[in-house]
């Protein structure tokens, strides 16, 4: 569950991560075998916060509980602006859980004058000590996103101060059309400090 507030006077995005449900488990090789389909799941109620809820198939999580099975998970943000990496900053990483509870900030600088040209890419990823971690699913939020990545980013700015949840079909994998630049730039027509 995510939740984005945009302070305007202070030029500071706040990006609230709350906690995830039924991920994925993965087995000891850090491979999870069948693929699922993964989406975040919404609550009736309305949150000043918001929690990514990743489901699997209907009972995977108690199923793939066990010695063998278990998932590392933590959440990295990543600032984009104008196709070029700026910032990024991850959660810890909670151990051997499908149910991670974070009740994390993450808080990023960005000038009202860049707030149009900023994307966020959020990505949940496996930790794995041995071999390259794994994405267990990505979200793209911010003006250069589509659907409700836009939407959300939109009620953002227009309720400034204001924490604003939102709820997204978790991705696969990260969009090809997304602007990737392993470049680091830097904000304010992406070239003041960050």
């Amino acid at each position: 569950m995510l939740s984005l507030c945009y302070l305007p006077t202070a030029g500071r995005l706040t990006v609230t991560v709350i906690k995830m449900r039924r991920l994925r488990a993965l087995d000891i090789t850090g491979s999870s075998g069948e693929s699922r389909h993964h989406r975040l799941l919404c609550s009736k109620k309305r949150h000043w916060k918001m929690t990514i809820f990743v489901s699997g198939s209907a009972g995977a999580s108690i199923r793939s509980r066990n010695l063998y099975s278990s998932t590392d998970p933590y959440v990295k943000v990543i600032v984009m602006c104008q196709g070029r990496r700026i910032k990024k900053k991850k959660t810890s990483v909670k151990k051997a859980t499908l149910d991670p509870v974070y009740n994390e900030s993450l808080v990023f600088d960005v000038p009202n004058e860049n707030v149009d040209d900023v994307t966020l890419l959020v990505k949940v990823i496996d930790y794995d000590r041995l071999g390259a971690n794994e994405l267990l699913g990505a979200v793209v939020i911010g003006s250069a996103a589509l659907g409700l990545g836009r939407e959300h980013w939109q009620e953002m700015l227009e309720c400034p101060r204001r924490p604003v949840a939102q709820w997204y079909p978790l991705l696969d994998s990260v969009p090809d059309n997304l602007p990737t630049s392993p470049l680091r730039g830097k904000l304010s027509s992406c070239s003041s400090n960050n």
